[in-house]
């Protein structure tokens, strides 16, 4: 099922994510409706809080990038209750978009590379290190686990002049091409 992308002045972008259990309902059926919706929407990413749950689950699936590069294309993931472990000190710049920030696009600085330790589907436990654009993608949508956006970690400049835009988002004054709230 395609759930509703909740947008930019929604709280439960700005919240804190709980972490869950295995216990947690229906939790197979949330993440394949997580996955439609994304694909759905055209993103690569997409968090909990991002369809309005306040939970620590976020999935990333990098196959519109297989042509460019093989590696990226076979890159799909569920994070449970992801905690970040090690963020590089070397960090390199690279344009986002996010769905919940519907055509605002900026240039944001991550770490280049990370360690991240999680729990798959199965509550498996994993320990991971992560370069590059991989990393790029888990720090974005771990952000918002946090409660922060990628519009955050732009310059007092750049966000200045977006400021105008946000608000329009918060208003409802926004197109996609998927279901927003």
């Amino acid at each position: 099922m395609i759930l509703p992308v909740y947008t930019y002045g929604n709280a439960v972008l700005r919240k804190e994510s709980k972490e869950i259990g295995p216990d947690y309902p229906e939790l197979h059926t949330l993440v394949n409706n997580m996955y439609e919706t994304m694909y759905h929407a055209d993103g690569v990413g997409l968090a909990a809080p991002q369809i309005g749950l306040d939970i620590r689950l976020l999935v990333i699936d990098l196959a519109p990038f297989k042509e460019q590069d093989p590696e990226l294309g076979s890159f799909k993931v569920t994070m449970i209750n992801p905690v970040m472990l090690e963020m590089s000190d070397e960090t390199v710049m690279g344009e986002e978009g996010c769905l919940s920030i519907p055509g605002i696009h900026e240039s944001v600085a991550r770490s280049k590379r990370i360690k991240i330790t999680y729990l798959d589907l199965d509550f498996n436990e994993h320990t991971e290190v992560f370069e590059d654009y991989k990393a790029r993608v888990v720090q974005h949508e771990y952000d918002h686990l946090e409660g922060k956006v990628f519009t955050d970690r732009v310059s007092p400049l750049r966000r200045q002049l977006l400021k105008g835009k946000l608000t329009n988002i918060v208003k409802g004054k926004v197109r996609a091409d998927y279901k927003t709230k």
